[in-house]
């Protein structure tokens, strides 16, 4: 995805980062490839998910989707710390996660459900949420 560097003080919308993407990737890549999937390293799990989601509102004529790392795995990780007591949590986070993401593919992510820590994150970063 087209991001800004990880340093830059000035966040780009998800709509910046689909425009931008998808510019780019029209540019490049021709229509018949059937499917972009990103690597959602350098974000978060919900501002890459919102980003997918914008770009997934667009028209295009490839299928975009993550190949879900980091945008699944990172919070189901944390919560679950390696203790047994906590795999209900991680599980929980890891079905949020997925349909999250579910939704982002479709273009139809609202950012229902997700934790307050989460959209606490995206308030800081400017995203209206």
């Amino acid at each position: 995805m087209v991001t800004p560097g990880a340093e830059c003080k000035d966040r780009a919308t998800p709509q910046q980062v689909s425009e931008y993407t998808l510019k780019l990737l029209q540019c490049r890549i021709p229509p018949a490839v059937p499917g972009i999937m990103f690597l959602s390293g350098g974000q978060s799990e919900v501002e890459a998910t919102l980003n997918l989601n914008a770009m997934n509102q667009s028209p295009n004529p490839w299928h975009v989707s993550f190949s879900y790392a980091r945008a699944l795995q990172n919070t189901c990780l944390k919560t679950w710390g390696g203790r047994p007591e906590n795999v209900k949590a991680a599980q929980d986070a890891l079905l949020l996660r997925a349909k999250s993401n579910s939704l982002a593919q479709l273009g139809k992510y609202t950012g229902d459900g997700e934790s307050e820590e989460a959209k606490k994150e995206l308030f800081v970063k400017g995203y209206v949420y």
